[in-house]
């Protein structure tokens, strides 16, 4: 996960799925700094009240003493005569008390001029700010002080005066409004980023501790995101999760998940999977088909009348030990079981979307032949249990031989493809997926050829044009031309056989039995059985009965009329 998505969480279908902890350590940083950042502006603010008067007093005092100085230096001044020197002396004395790059103390007579100026500020021509010197001035017929709010030179000024009759003159201290307010805003910002530090210590130290109490939470989540991958309910692990409703709530789902997980399986049980798919992701089963091209798989267990009679009501084992693995054989190649009726079933290849980027007909074809193998291990692992029983009796009752026989399974697959209807037919009370077209029956009447001509597998002319543009595992021998019952044209029949398993002898029987064919084709029937003589494949002994002692039709087409199913 990256270290981001670890904070704000992963995105799911666009949507960032942010984590609790995320928001609850965001609410309460949010409220700890309002609160704290507020409480202490409060108390800044109620504070400097008291400042105020402090700084009034102190303000009062420094002015107290320069008046008293000046008052001194003006009797000295009546002594010696010596003006500018007694008000030099006035402005370094009050100098002394000056600490702030704005402070000053100044005398300023009524007319505005100027009688000393003390500060580290440039001397301004006049004191220019007349509403406080007429305030001043008003004030001279009661006590001749007080407190002054005044603007010198572009600065706003708080001080305290007092008139001096012996100077004629107000005796004025000050500090510049920003200068005494800059170190309460000094103290509220380092009181602000100590709060801002302690806040962020506490805010690790807390989603820490949060992130503990909460840590199932976590769990349950990355699970429950897992289980939308893979689209597969599972159970949480909650082995060592604490007793709080967190727990019990994962507790809760894993119960509830359980049931699902149990009910989706029997669901997936009784339909397809392209089925199961589409009501996972859209959570509904609609009535609706669409017309698509598919490959169908036709198999049919031989003899199934015998084994019936023969095994009764057991045939059922027999019949799911071999849909056990023929139907995983299927599956794995991308296909799905359609139906299963009695002993025949059927396949659809082409309809799963992890299926679309194969070949359909390949992979019905492979299907095909891993379904033999199936049958065939099945017939090998019952003649190995027949070969114990007569080492240890010495022979087989009638019975058992009866019963051996029928559980001998040997399977017939018919492959065809093409347009067909592929939907969910029925009600809203009650449907069924279903695959509906010439060429399923098709495949059906391929698997019923299987018993004529003794092969494996017979497919159509589809499967083998599709599989040849891909694929040259397979030889596809062109057996015959059929026409099937209830159809008026003739349809070219194959056998898929596996090159691998094609070697010198079998491909002279299998160039030879094609050339009689062509023979057999252009109606030169006595061609044919010269051809066939050599060939000892059951398919050649199907031929050579069939135009044993006959000459061909005259109307021949080379077209095999079938009168059963």
């Amino acid at each position: 996960m990256k270290p981001l998505d670890s904070v704000f969480g992963p995105k799911i279908a666009g949507t960032r799925v942010v984590p609790i902890v995320t928001k609850i350590v965001t609410l309460f940083t949010v409220f700890l700094l309002v609160s704290n950042i507020a409480s202490n502006y409060i108390n800044i603010t109620m504070s400097r009240g008291q400042l105020n008067s402090l700084a009034n007093r102190l303000l009062v005092k420094d002015l107290g003493e320069i008046f008293s100085f000046s008052s001194n230096e003006y009797e000295i001044y009546r002594f010696n005569g010596q003006r500018d020197a007694a008000l030099s002396a006035i402005q370094q004395n009050a100098l002394v008390n000056l600490q702030s790059r704005h402070s000053n103390a100044f005398g300023v007579t009524q007319d505005g001029a100027l009688l000393f100026w003390a500060s580290k500020d440039k001397k301004p021509e006049s004191f220019a700010d007349q509403k406080a010197l007429a305030e001043m001035r008003s004030s001279t017929a009661a006590k001749g002080e007080g407190k002054l709010s005044f603007s010198l030179d572009g600065k706003s000024f708080f001080g305290v005066y007092k008139y001096s009759e012996k100077w004629g003159a107000f005796i004025i201290r000050a500090e510049e409004l920003s200068e005494f307010e800059a170190e309460t805003r000094a103290i509220f910002v380092r009181v602000v980023i100590i709060i801002i530090i302690m806040t962020i210590l506490c805010i690790i130290v807390g989603a820490l501790l949060v992130r503990h109490l909460l840590r199932y939470v976590n769990t349950m989540t990355q699970s429950l995101m897992k289980m939308q991958n893979d689209q597969k309910m599972q159970l949480i692990d909650l082995s060592e999760a604490q007793n709080d409703d967190v727990t019990y709530l994962g507790a809760s789902f894993n119960a509830l998940s359980s049931t699902i997980d149990n009910l989706l399986s029997i669901f997936r049980r009784f339909v397809t999977q392209d089925v199961a798919q589409q009501a996972y992701h859209e959570h509904e089963i609609r009535l609706e088909g669409t017309t698509r091209e598919l490959t169908i798989l036709f198999s049919d267990i031989k003899g199934f009348t015998f084994m019936t009679e023969t095994l009764g009501h057991d045939i059922i084992d027999v019949l799911n030990l071999h849909y056990q693995r023929a139907i995983s054989r299927i599956h794995e190649e991308n296909g799905i079981v359609g139906s299963i009726i009695g002993d025949a079933l059927l396949a659809v290849f082409g309809t799963l979307p992890e299926g679309r980027d194969t070949n359909k007909s390949l992979d019905a074809v492979r299907a095909a032949y891993l379904v033999q193998e199936v049958a065939l291990e099945l017939r090998e692992n019952i003649k190995t249990e027949a070969d114990k029983i007569l080492a240890r009796k010495g022979s087989l009752s009638e019975a058992e031989q009866r019963v051996y026989q029928a559980v001998l399974l040997e399977v017939g697959v018919g492959i065809d493809g093409g347009d067909v209807f592929y939907g969910n037919i029925g009600s809203y009370e009650r449907m069924t997926n279903t695959v509906i077209g010439d060429n399923v029956n098709s495949a059906s009447r391929l698997e019923g050829l299987t018993r004529i001509y003794h092969l494996p597998v017979i497919c159509s002319e589809f499967v083998k044009d599709e599989v040849e543009r891909v694929c040259a595992d397979y030889r596809f021998v062109e057996i015959d031309t059929v026409q099937v019952k209830g159809k008026t044209e003739g349809k070219r029949i194959y056998w898929p056989a596996r090159v691998d398993h094609i070697d010198a002898p079998l491909e002279e029987q299998i160039t030879a039995f094609s050339c009689g064919l062509a023979a057999y084709y252009a109606g030169d029937w006595r061609k044919a059985e010269e051809e066939w003589k050599p060939v000892s494949l059951p398919l050649a002994t199907v031929f050579r009965s069939r135009i044993a002692g006959t000459e061909a039709p005259r109307d021949w087409n080379g077209i095999w009329a079938m009168t059963t199913k």
